[in-house]
């Protein structure tokens, strides 16, 4: 049988306050056409769908319409809730999703109560089994006691245990004449971040090893790390990656889509379907002279820019004059004033979390805990990925 592996679209991301509404449809027009051209019998979308738990009433549209696109020539079409999706309200869905052909999976669910979807490929007859594991927060997955009384390595150990347990039941009825697939959103040790993931639900806590997945795995469709990747592990375990840099973290990663052929008794095959829709992000740096020498080459790119000039007044609106799909205009480290300051700096692009930690080195304050909070909550004040 013929799966397409997709994930994290993100839909209703902006960039830099722009919105990239008419890329995403675009991207995900492309992976529409890519289904019904290899003629797949499933479509595994892991996770993420939109950007935020409570998405606009137009990306609520676009992501239903390709739903309901890739499952329009009879393909099995299964998706699960990211971290950044609201599973409450994935699980709404699920009647009417189920009506047009879809299986939604909002929540953790028991195999008996759709934590398992079973399937027969148009193509060839084969049976399917897919074991689905929605993202799992870990204040649900371990109780807040224990959070609070807890080491975090005695958390993150709690949290592993909990995910083996639960995959443990989903999988228990895999088949020998079935092709047994696990989707999942969740972080993989080892595995290598994209650049865009929300930090405070990626760290090393909800970080897993790839031996949770049983052996008889034919494929484990993973979403939540952006790069596209193979995990090394004792099945195949993938990372499809995000089809869509979500910001500039992510300019260099290759956006793909899977397309993964099994049969029972067969190790997956993976041939990656590269995306070509969307605008790409790239950094510049320059003189003004030699940003104005880019201009034409820039093209429809996104950019990120570092102006390789003192600042003066003015430079900015210069500068976008010259590139107008300039999102971000900063001046090169090495050009920026010196800034007088009581404590050491490491660096002149340190993250909000860096200067935290620094924050409570000054007040003997060594509790990673602290610093996690700290990233929840900035995540969610700022609405960073």
């Amino acid at each position: 049988m013929r799966l397409l592996h997709t994930s994290d679209w993100h839909v209703g991301k902006t960039l830099k306050g722009r919105s990239r509404l008419d890329e995403q449809e675009q991207v995900l027009r492309e992976i529409v056409g890519i289904a019904r051209e290899h003629e797949v019998d499933a479509v595994l979308v892991a996770g993420d769908l939109y950007d935020t738990a409570a998405p606009s009433a137009q990306a609520q549209q676009l992501v239903v319409r390709t739903l309901m696109g890739l499952a329009r020539d009879g393909a099995e079409v299964i998706a699960i809730a990211g971290n950044h999706d609201h599973p409450a309200a994935i699980d709404a869905y699920r009647p009417l999703a189920g009506a047009a052909g879809i299986t939604l999976v909002g929540t953790v669910r028991t195999a008996a109560r759709g934590g398992v979807v079973e399937f027969t490929a148009k193509s060839t007859g084969e049976r399917g089994t897919v074991a689905v594991l929605p993202f799992l927060s870990q204040r649900y997955a371990v109780r807040a006691a224990e959070l609070v009384a807890n080491t975090p390595a005695e958390n993150t150990n709690e949290y592993d245990q909990h995910l083996r347990d639960i995959l443990g039941a989903l999988t228990a009825g895999f088949r020998d004449d079935s092709v047994n697939l696990v989707m999942a959103h969740l972080t993989v040790l080892n595995g290598v971040f994209g650049g865009g993931e929300r930090a405070a639900q990626s760290i090393f806590e909800y970080a897993v090893p790839a031996t949770i997945f049983p052996v008889e795995s034919h494929y484990v469709a993973l979403g939540h790390l952006h790069r596209r990747q193979r995990i090394d592990a004792p099945c195949p375990v993938h990372y499809c990656g995000a089809p869509l840099a979500i910001d500039f973290g992510e300019q260099d990663n290759t956006p793909v889509v899977c397309l993964v052929e099994a049969s029972p008794g067969t190790p997956a095959q993976v041939t990656d379907i590269p995306i070509t829709s969307g605008r790409r992000l790239r950094t510049v740096r320059g003189t003004v002279a030699e940003l104005a020498a880019l201009a034409e080459r820039a093209g429809e790119d996104y950019l990120r820019v570092f102006v390789r000039e003192p600042a003066r007044a003015g430079l900015r609106e210069e500068v976008a004059a010259l590139l107008p799909n300039a999102l971000e205009v900063r001046i090169d480290p090495e050009f920026a004033a010196p800034v007088a300051a009581s404590r050491p700096s490491s660096g002149p692009e340190r993250s909000p979390s860096e200067l935290f930690r620094e924050y409570l080195g000054t007040r003997n304050v060594a509790d990673p805990r602290v610093e996690q909070l700290f990233a929840r909550l900035h995540d969610r004040v700022t609405g960073a990925s």
